[in-house]
């Protein structure tokens, strides 16, 4: 609407500079070129509000109508007076205001445009009586001008106001449309990657059963023939050496069993589950893990920790996971800590609700502040052949029982990682029958805290 009005006041400048150059006969082409050059600043100096997004003398409609009245009728004064061409820049003014400004506005404008007439006429006694009944047409053609053009004016301002609305709500749709595009394309991704971890299990998990089955079959026929082997020689020096065989045998057993179980598919049953059994389960197979050697891996977990109402294999699975990337992330000699704790409600050091703390700290280098919004993606990863699943895995794990985990500095200065359950999740029982673990992650004496890893 503003290009418009700025156009038709730049049309009624150019075409008044011709009407004075291919015309003779002028009273003052000095004074009409005066005017309009004035005209000319100032069409430019709404062109420049215009171009910077706003309107020249805005809130001065009745100056600029009034302004613009004087000026017409001074064109039609130096040039040939009521039978000046100049007397149709009245309707050029009547239209920029229609489209400018509200509908009174161009009625004032009207009646400032009849005055100028009328002070016009009144000037020029003599060519009015030439002109005859011309003034009363123009006044009866400005009337009608003005009706029309605020009529049409406002038709487009109602036009382009609903159009503004309907371009609004088309892009307000079409954000929710990318947003759940966006919100499908994730899940999509997320389940793929679930589907791949589930195969790899799978997989797994027939390796295990396979070598299981193949390397069980001879062990059993080992275990018979140190038992044929015993009962035939009575030496305290074999029997020692055939006692120590046995025990290598009951190892390799007890390694496949653990294998096997940690492959098999996981139970969907919830039941109530403690969380010292569940790291101890845990650290029992990743002790076979090459970095679990020249670690210390150490627990507090105290031993009135509520129960956690859940699905066992698949919180083994969480702590497994976590305690892995502990391994890759220190060194030689470096420590590892499990510990919880319950958090009451409106516990300032905590979380904001009640529940459970499950924490490992490592003393490795830490997470670098550009990966940390990246880390419980799937597929994202910062180890050389890393699969970028365990983390995204254990966070869909943890959320499914309506927690959190996240990452945060460690207390022993490298990576930190908490796992956040909440109150609905616990169950109270008595104290822990577990101890606490020993080095190589089997339980010990409940005197001291976990260290493991030592050989």
């Amino acid at each position: 609407m503003e290009a418009i009005v700025v156009k038709t006041r730049w049309f009624g400048i150019i075409a008044g500079l011709v009407l004075v150059e291919t015309r003779e006969g002028l009273a003052s082409p000095a004074a009409l070129w005066a005017i309009l050059l004035l005209g000319a600043a100032f069409a430019a100096l709404d062109t420049w509000h215009h171009l910077h997004g706003r309107v020249f003398l805005r809130h001065w409609p009745r100056f600029v109508a009034l302004m613009e009245a004087a000026f017409i009728g001074l064109l039609c004064y130096f040039d040939t007076g009521l039978t000046s061409p100049f007397q149709y820049y009245y309707i050029l003014s009547l239209i920029c205001c229609a489209f400018r400004y509200p509908p009174g506005y161009s009625w004032l404008t009207f009646g400032f445009d009849c005055l100028s007439l009328a002070v016009l006429g009144w000037v020029l006694r003599a060519d009015r009586d030439a002109a005859g009944a011309s003034l009363p047409l123009m006044v009866a053609l400005l009337a009608w001008v003005t009706w029309t053009s605020s009529s049409l004016a406002d038709l487009l301002k109602r036009t382009s106001a609903q159009l503004k609305r309907l371009n609004h709500d088309l892009e307000r749709h079409r954000d929710e449309l990318e947003q759940r595009v966006a919100e499908r394309t994730a899940a999509l991704r997320q389940a793929q990657a679930r589907t791949l971890h589930q195969e790899k299990m799978a997989a797994f998990g027939l390796l295990a059963a396979g070598i299981a089955h193949e390397v069980g079959n001879p062990l059993t026929a080992i275990s018979s023939l140190i038992q044929m082997l015993r009962r035939k020689h009575d030496d305290p020096a074999t029997a020692e050496k055939l006692d120590l065989i046995g025990n290598q045998v009951i190892r390799i057993q007890t390694i496949l069993r653990e294998l096997v179980g940690f492959s098999r598919p996981a139970s969907t049953l919830e039941t109530p589950v403690q969380l010292r059994e569940v790291v101890a389960d845990a650290l029992s197979i990743a002790k076979y893990y090459h970095q679990f050697k020249n670690r210390i891996i150490e627990t507090d977990l105290p031993d009135d920790l509520p129960r956690v109402r859940a699905v066992k294999d698949k919180l083994v699975q969480v702590v497994l996971n976590l305690t892995m990337n502990a391994l890759d992330a220190t060194g030689k000699g470096g420590r590892i800590l499990w510990s919880a704790r319950v958090v009451a409600e409106g516990d300032a050091t905590g979380s904001q609700a009640s529940g459970l703390v499950l924490r490992v700290d490592d003393d490795g280098p830490g997470v670098p502040q550009a990966e940390i919004p990246l880390l419980f993606e799937a597929h994202h990863t910062t180890k050389r052949q890393g699969t970028g699943l365990g983390l995204f895995v254990c966070r869909g794990i943890v959320e499914e029982l309506g927690g959190t985990i996240t990452y945060e500095p460690g207390s022993l200065g490298g990576a930190g990682f908490v796992v956040r359950l909440p109150s609905e999740r616990l169950e109270r029982a008595e104290a822990s029958r577990f101890p606490p673990l020993d080095s190589s992650g089997s339980m010990s004496t409940p005197a001291l805290p976990t260290t493991a890893g030592a050989s």
